[in-house]
């Protein structure tokens, strides 16, 4: 098995064509030997947090809505939350500095030093080797995450943000065209 890609960003690289994850950012939740799972990080929905999961709406960072996180499982929702970390209690499950997964079925009061939240619908899931076999095939970037990724207030342009920070020619793919067409 590779490295674990836990709490990293992949990114898709240009080559890679399926039209689920084409041009995506995904934040990874899990990775190990049984399969990894992670985020879409910048799909929103038009579908308001408000009329799905009420409680946690005054919570969400801007757009309100519910983000499309993948293929798998769509009427499932995941949080991603900040907290503050000298808080963070029980119903939070760390990932990497102050991101990590909320637990729903609680309100948002039960979680100590919640900060900002977004939700997904579905995940994008890997089986046992297969993502590995994605990445020996140059299929994916592993770029360190960041907290401004999680919470993006400007999604449509998160993967060109994301590599544009990127040193030497990996950056340089920030310039690569929205429509190959028109290189």
């Amino acid at each position: 098995m590779h490295e674990s890609t836990r709490g990293h960003l992949l990114v898709a690289a240009p080559a890679l064509r399926d039209p689920n994850f084409e041009r995506t950012v995904v934040f990874m939740l899990e990775h190990n030997d049984e399969g990894a799972i992670g985020v879409i990080l910048h799909r929103p929905s038009e579908l308001p947090v408000a009329t799905t999961i009420e409680p946690w709406a005054g919570r969400t960072v801007p757009p309100s809505v519910v983000f499309l996180g993948g293929p798998v499982s769509p009427s499932s929702v995941i949080a991603l939350a900040s907290v503050n970390l000298e808080e963070a209690g029980a119903n939070w499950n760390p990932i990497l500095g102050r991101i990590g997964t909320v637990d729903l079925d609680v309100e948002p009061a039960e979680v100590p030093g919640l900060d900002e939240v977004r939700m997904y619908a579905g995940y994008a899931g890997w089986t046992a080797g297969q993502l590995e076999a994605e990445l020996v095939d140059d299929g994916w970037f592993v770029l360190d995450a960041e907290l401004t990724d999680v919470h993006t207030d400007d999604p449509f342009e998160l993967w060109w943000e994301v590599l544009g920070r990127q040193p030497g020619p990996l950056g340089r793919l920030a310039h690569y065209p929205r429509d190959p067409h028109d290189n």
